[in-house]
């Protein structure tokens, strides 16, 4: 954990302490940023979901330095800003544990704000983590600008420029590389198709060495079996499971998911499925309704064009003919992990083909619900489990005292009304304080940018 992490945490743990170590009297007063009271939390304790009503909440530096009933709460001095959540639940912010961050300066047809727009949108749907799994040069500064609070967005963790079949031409090459973006700071090394299998190997071997993660797709010369022995972290968009087993054109058995499920357990990979995006990309999604999404009108023109016009140029994933028993064994599959106690943790991969940041998590949400995972365990991977995955990094993913102050004020409980979320009433990203009001206004803005 990093040094500001620690310091950060400690004052909360010495916030809690001082409160729970005294009785407020009448006319003792304390100060904080933030105080939300009256509210209701939706958390979770040895993983099951954990409801509480009549809690205060109060923020300081940045992070949650403590958790009280009404009435043990103390009282706060004016300089505190009080939101009374009368009626009201806060859930931990989410995490998107398979972005496309952009970059941090002009690139392409995209204009200069691109990156900051992307970084609102996911915010201002209560994402407030995401892991970025493509690197772009100067995207570290936008990592560092946040962190600083130079700039607004969700905390960042992320991934160097892709080892791919297109970036790397020797087992040489790799060892470099991976020694390289070490060096230049990136947090986990991303696996795109087309390794050989001793290109893998010499990436795994050295990452371990360096004690970076890889994560990412699994090469078809590597194999799901390999990759899993060799310790990639997650399996994103549950590659090449169902080329392991030959189930791309057939459906899947009952033996071959146990196998999967299996081998999933025995290696202790997560995965992180990303349903909604796949599911347009290999063409079992409706093209009429993804273009009807109104989200799409809040990236820039050139994006928005690209994705209207994939069905008349679709990528390599794309097999219209065989995508609906692809798409039915990919849930299938999403299913039996779940059910055999696998750890799955969320992710949409926005932006990308109809997958706005943000935005995209409601989409994942009903393909996960669909696919026979209840609502607790889909939030519970959003928050909780991401937070496990980060916690050598920082402490996030509940509302407690120590962790990082970052969640959402909802108008209904989220485990009974997913919808709620797509009109959250504010966020609270590092600790700062984000309106209804003031989200639906930049919001606006970014849509009158992109107007064509």
């Amino acid at each position: 954990m990093k040094l500001t992490h620690l310091l950060a945490a400690a004052v909360a743990a010495l916030f809690l302490s001082a409160c729970n170590n005294a009785e407020p009297q009448s006319n003792e007063t304390r100060s904080a940023d933030y105080v939300i009271k009256n509210v209701t939390l939706v958390d979770w304790l040895k993983g099951e979901p954990n409801v509480i009503d009549q809690q205060t909440l109060v923020v300081n530096n940045g992070y949650i330095s403590g958790v009280f009933s009404n009435a043990e709460a103390p009282a706060f001095d004016d300089n505190t800003q009080i939101i009374d959540a009368e009626g009201q639940y806060v859930l931990p912010g989410m995490a998107e544990m398979h972005g496309h961050v952009p970059p941090a300066t002009d690139f392409g047809d995209f204009p200069k704000r691109y990156a900051d727009d992307m970084l609102f949108l996911y915010i201002a749907n209560g994402v407030t983590t995401v892991r970025g799994m493509l690197g772009y040069p100067h995207q570290l500064q936008l990592k560092s600008d946040i962190e600083s609070g130079k700039r607004l967005g969700p905390t960042l963790y992320l991934a160097g420029p892709s080892f791919s079949g297109n970036t790397i031409e020797s087992v040489e090459q790799v060892t470099e590389r991976v020694i390289a973006q070490r060096d230049e700071g990136w947090d986990l090394l991303k696996v795109h198709p087309g390794l050989t299998l001793e290109e893998y190997e010499a990436m795994a071997s050295t990452a371990r060495q360096a004690d970076m993660d890889f994560a990412g797709h699994v090469p078809a010369e590597v194999g799901l079996k390999r990759a899993m022995e060799a310790g990639q972290r997650t399996i994103d968009h549950l590659d090449g499971y169902l080329a392991y087993v030959d189930a791309m054109n057939r459906e899947i058995t009952q033996d071959e998911l146990d196998l999967l499920v299996a081998m999933t357990l025995e290696h202790d990979v997560a995965v992180v499925p990303t349903q909604a995006l796949w599911k347009t990309l290999i063409g079992a999604a409706n093209p009429n309704k993804l273009k009807d999404y109104p989200e799409i009108q809040l990236v820039p023109t050139a994006v928005r064009e690209g994705w209207l016009n994939y069905y008349n140029n679709p990528s390599s994933y794309f097999n219209q003919e065989q995508a609906q028993v692809q798409q039915e064994n990919r849930q299938k599959l999403l299913h039996a992990l779940h059910e055999g106690g696998a750890e799955i943790i969320f992710g949409t991969d926005a932006p990308q083909l109809f997958s706005v940041p943000g935005y995209s998590v409601h989409h994942e949400i009903r393909l996960m619900s669909e696919a026979g995972i209840p609502m607790a365990d889909i939030l519970r991977s959003a928050t909780v489990v991401a937070g496990d995955y980060f916690s050598e990094q920082d402490t996030f993913g509940r509302v407690a005292a120590g962790h990082r102050a970052d969640f959402i004020l909802l108008k209904d409980n989220p485990l009974e009304n997913p919808d709620t979320l797509r009109e959250n009433q504010g966020v609270m990203v590092r600790g700062q304080w984000l309106s209804r009001e003031a989200i639906d206004k930049k919001v606006e803005e970014i849509r009158a940018a992109y107007a064509q």
